[in-house]
C-alpha cells in the first residue's frame, strides 16, 4: 500500500497576521479572551440604525459585517472580527435599552414569551480577500414576570447596554424558563463556536 501525502494546510506557511476586535463591548472581550490568543480591540465607526423594513436578523447580519469591513479598512493586513446582537420579539428588532425605563419597557412585553436573539458574527481579511458571515440563534422563554421582579432585576444588574435588556450570564438567568441554542455563548454576544471555525478558516491558528 503507497502512503499518501499528509493534506497540506493552506496556511502552514503564511505570516502571522494581527487579530482584531472590531467592538467595545466588555462582553465580547471577555469572551474572546478565553482562547488565549494575543488580539488587540478596535472601535468601529457604525451607524446601527436600522433599515426599514429590516429583520432582526438580516439587521445582526449586516452590522456585523458593517464593523468589520469598518475596521479592517483601517487594518487591511489584519484579521478582524466583527460582531451584533438584536433581540427579535416575533419580528421587532429591540435593541439595548439604554435607560431604565426602556428596559422595563422591554422587560414587561417579553414577559412570558419567547424571544429569539440574533447574533451574528464576521471575519474579514482585506490582504487575502477573506470575508465570512454568519448567524447564531438562541431561543429565550422568559417567565411571566411581575413589576417588583423587573424593578428588582434592573435595580440589582443595571443591564442597560444589553440588547433585551437582561444578562443570562448574570442574575438575568432567574428571568428565564428555557434557553435553546447551538453554540452556548451567542446569548453572551459572540458565538465563540462559530467564531473559532470563521478564524482557523481566515488563518488564525486558534490551538497553534
Amino acid at each position: 500500500m503507497i502512503a499518501q501525502p499528509a493534506a497540506r494546510d493552506p496556511h502552514a506557511n503564511a505570516p502571522a497576521r494581527e487579530l482584531i476586535l472590531g467592538s467595545t463591548s466588555v462582553y465580547r472581550k471577555s469572551l474572546l479572551a478565553r482562547l488565549d490568543i494575543p488580539f488587540s480591540v478596535v472601535s468601529p465607526q457604525v451607524d446601527e440604525t436600522p433599515l426599514a423594513g429590516e429583520a432582526p436578523e438580516q439587521l445582526a447580519l449586516r452590522l456585523a459585517m458593517a464593523k468589520a469591513v469598518a475596521v479592517a479598512r483601517l487594518h487591511p493586513d489584519a484579521v478582524v472580527i466583527g460582531s451584533d446582537q438584536v433581540a427579535d420579539l416575533n419580528g421587532e428588532p429591540l435593541g439595548k435599552p439604554g435607560t431604565h425605563d426602556r428596559a422595563v419597557a422591554q422587560l414587561t412585553r417579553m414577559s412570558g414569551r419567547a424571544v429569539v436573539f440574533q447574533t451574528a458574527v464576521a471575519v474579514v481579511c482585506q490582504a487575502t480577500a477573506f470575508s465570512r458571515v454568519e448567524l447564531a440563534q438562541v431561543s429565550v422563554q422568559f417567565r411571566h414576570l411581575t413589576p417588583a421582579e423587573i424593578e428588582a432585576y434592573l435595580l440589582r444588574e443595571r443591564p442597560y447596554d444589553c440588547a433585551g435588556s437582561a444578562k443570562s450570564e448574570g442574575l438575568g438567568i432567574a428571568l428565564l424558563d428555557r434557553i435553546d441554542n447551538d453554540d452556548p455563548t451567542a446569548l453572551v454576544g459572540l458565538p465563540m463556536i462559530r467564531t473559532c471555525r470563521l478564524l482557523r478558516e481566515a488563518g488564525i491558528a486558534v490551538l497553534p
